[in-house]
């Protein structure tokens, strides 16, 4: 971690976003399980229609309901909810105008489509919509139903047009209910309550990418969360191999004999084996001065910085599981 732990005591939404192919799903599943941890209930939500939680937890497609999941490290739920914008349109139809029976025939004329198409951030505002409609709701208790809320949103390079609902739709509708909705969903968004953590990976484009969408949100007056590094592989070797290696001092002759006296090899065999090892060795070397570049580069954007391993087994529930105790050791949750 490159700062002081923030205190996420007080966020209520984790919204969690990355470029494709960091992991930000399995991220995001692995957030709500450690968020969960201890007896908290917590809901998982996923916007862009890919059941990729259904996948990750080994379910069959989720439908537009909330339904438990998964039971978290020392007690605790997780709850799943895939947003259909069809149904979220007839919440918002009923909610505002009673009109849920005419927006089910609305929604077979392909209204919805319609609407999204002539104004883009409609669709954005029903979803955003459904996932704060969560954070903010309350049992007959008058506590909230939800510890927490974690959602998995859409990529990077659009997730601060995917927030700004107050923006989007101020073409659309300048008064009445859209207007009245969309400020109540900006009121999550840009409150304490709300963190937005990138998932990224020790590599050029997705650490820049992470440097852009902060600046964005940041520019946006949208709250930045956290970094997850993803995937992170540990060295193998100690760094004064390493440095040998990165300035071309590794002796290949030296393998040689630690080879022969290993027992592993000796002549020609040893001869051949030590310089492909000293290949990987160097190969090995250059790409963890590249990643400890990245890194310093992250810590240039202020925010506070997670390490998740690469795990060899892939990502399977004991791998979530994995996740959520590192995340939970390092203080993301």
């Amino acid at each position: 971690m490159d700062s002081p732990d923030p205190d996420w005591a007080d966020v209520r939404l984790h919204v969690v976003t990355g470029k494709g192919g960091t992991g930000k799903t399995t991220v995001a599943a692995a957030l709500a399980l450690a968020l969960a941890s201890g007896g908290r209930k917590v809901l998982l939500v996923e916007v862009e229609g890919r059941q990729g939680i259904a996948q990750i937890f080994d379910l069959p497609p989720l439908p537009y309901e909330e339904r438990r999941i998964a039971v978290a490290p020392s007690g605790g739920d997780v709850y799943a909810l895939a947003i259909d914008p069809e149904e979220a349109m007839l919440e918002y139809m009923e909610m505002f105008y009673g009109m849920r029976r005419a927006g089910r025939a609305l929604t077979k004329m392909g209204i919805v489509d319609f609407a999204t198409t002539v104004a883009p951030g409609f669709r954005d505002v029903l979803v955003t919509g459904k996932t704060t409609e969560a954070v903010r709701r309350r049992g007959r208790n008058g506590r909230r139903v939800y510890d927490a809320v974690v959602l998995d949103a859409p990529p990077t390079g659009r997730i601060t047009r995917f927030l700004n609902v107050t923006k989007e739709v101020a073409g659309l509708a300048r008064v009445g209910p859209i207007k009245n909705h969309s400020d109540l969903v900006s009121g999550v968004v840009k409150s304490p309550e709300t963190a937005v953590h990138f998932v990224t990976l020790l590599e050029e484009m997705p650490v820049q990418e992470t440097l852009d969408g902060i600046a964005e949100l940041r520019s946006a007056g949208l709250p930045a969360g956290g970094i997850f590094i993803n995937m992170v592989r540990q060295s193998l070797l100690p760094q004064a191999a390493l440095d040998s290696a990165v300035k071309g001092r590794l002796d290949p002759d030296e393998i040689v004999l630690g080879l022969k006296a290993a027992g592993v090899a000796d002549g020609a065999q040893a001869t051949e084996l030590a310089a492909a090892l000293a290949g990987e060795v160097v190969e090995h070397a250059h790409r963890t001065e590249l990643e400890r570049a990245e890194r310093e580069t992250l810590a240039g954007a202020g925010v506070t910085s997670y390490e998740l391993p690469l795990l060899a087994d892939g990502v399977d529930l004991a791998g979530l599981y994995e996740l959520a105790e590192t995340m939970r050791t390092q203080g993301a949750a």
